[in-house]
């Protein structure tokens, strides 16, 4: 199908006005357009039963903070599955603030508890920064699983873009590993690829949101070495996804990555994972967390809640 008339809506004005588009920006500039563009179109800031902003202490006695969410129908002291989420932004913009009204909407759906990472950006910290405080920041949950009230047989991890990807990372990681195993993983449009010759790449490089330059621009800023074949960048270069959790794989039609997402879906499948394949028509990249623009954004959210409450029951 075309872009739905919101989507081409939004398009229009972006390129009409010739707002700069985020190649053509400073970090600084690049990370205040995305707060903006968020504040703008999310839904209403529903009510939860508490937010909390967490310290998660390292070792060298640095901290890893993340907020933590509990649902508006749930007891204070009731032990809850959790899902820690990843915010998107390519690894070098987007926040926890940015995202607030999306784990809050999770929460009460999903009817758990929600960890909201704020792990660290590039090009301050390039890779692989996020992808140790990614998983760092689940198994600082698991062992303190009595302090948050969580149940760590129960942890499901989500994320869009840039969090997809350290979502199924981090899940890679701890599979290796032997660690706390995730129960479900819930991804929006996630970067599964850095390098890519798929056919989406080319069709929707220009004019549809996430430009040809602005994904290189991310690219760089993430991976200043150029380690685009390492899997923790690019888990499609994984030596295996067999083992991986349950998933639930949310893209959108007219996004350069989802050829990308579907290559993936199709390697999980053949290697005998469980996937569920949802792509949005009419949609572009970052839609998600613009549900009041995008009616699909809070069907998405539906979708997610529901089946991050029914995995986690």
């Amino acid at each position: 199908m075309p872009l739905t008339p919101q989507a081409r809506s939004l398009l229009d004005m972006v390129y009409r006005v010739g707002a700069p588009r985020f190649h053509e920006l400073s970090v600084a500039q690049a990370r205040h357009s995305f707060q903006k563009l968020q504040y703008a179109f999310r839904p209403d800031v529903p009510a939860v039963a508490s937010v909390i902003e967490v310290p998660m202490a390292r070792a060298d006695g640095s901290a890893l903070l993340a907020r933590y969410y509990r649902p508006l129908q749930r007891g204070p002291q009731e032990t809850l599955p959790l899902l820690v989420y990843f915010h998107g932004g390519g690894w070098c913009v987007g926040d926890i603030e940015s995202y607030d009204v999306l784990c809050r909407e999770l929460a009460n759906g999903a009817g758990c508890a929600v960890l909201s990472v704020d792990y660290r950006l590039a090009p301050e910290h390039p890779f692989p920064a996020a992808v140790i405080d990614a998983r760092f920041a689940v198994e600082w949950a698991c062992d303190h699983a009595d302090l948050l009230a969580i149940d760590p047989a129960r942890i499901a991890l989500g994320g869009d873009s840039a969090g997809g990807n350290l979502s199924i990372v981090t899940a890679l990681a701890l599979r290796d590993a032997g660690g706390p195993q995730p129960h479900c993983l819930a991804l929006v449009y996630p970067s599964t690829e850095i390098v890519s010759q798929r056919p989406s790449r080319e069709r929707y490089a220009d004019g549809y949101f996430l430009d040809r330059e602005s994904l290189v621009w991310f690219f760089e800023r993430y991976l200043p070495e150029g380690q685009t074949e390492d899997w923790r960048a690019s888990p499609m270069r994984a030596a295996s996804l067999a083992g991986l959790p349950p998933m639930l794989l949310v893209s959108a039609e007219f996004d350069p990555l989802v050829d990308d997402c579907a290559a993936f879906g199709a390697r999980v499948r053949e290697e005998g994972g469980e996937i569920e394949e949802v792509c949005m028509p009419g949609m572009v990249h970052g839609f998600l967390t613009l549900g009041k623009y995008f009616p699909e954004a809070n069907e998405t959210v539906r979708l997610l809640a529901d089946t991050l409450g029914r995995r986690l029951a």
